[in-house]
């Protein structure tokens, strides 16, 4: 990605904002393309829907729109590629 010229940032610490307060938080975002998409990766066998409740939180915390969760534990990567959108 950064090859093609895109900002990539990798393990996000996310401030929690709370009643006017911002609070430290063990939350970590895994990647941020282009300061507009969030990337989660996992390598489960199992997936989750959990996975994309997470995304969705980070989406909502962040005010992004769009983040994906990829699950390099499938037999075939496309398969692990779940899109989570935030209000659209």
């Amino acid at each position: 990605l950064e090859q093609r010229g895109l900002s990539v940032r990798r393990q996000v610490s996310l401030p929690i904002p709370y009643k006017g307060i911002t609070l430290a938080s063990p939350l970590r975002i895994d990647v941020i393309v282009g300061g507009l998409v969030i990337v989660e990766c996992k390598a489960v066998a199992q997936y989750n829907a959990i996975f994309e409740t997470q995304t969705l939180t980070y989406l909502r915390l962040t005010g992004m729109k769009l983040g994906i969760v990829i699950n390099f534990g499938e037999r075939v990567v496309k398969d692990g590629i779940h899109r989570v959108v935030n209000g659209l």
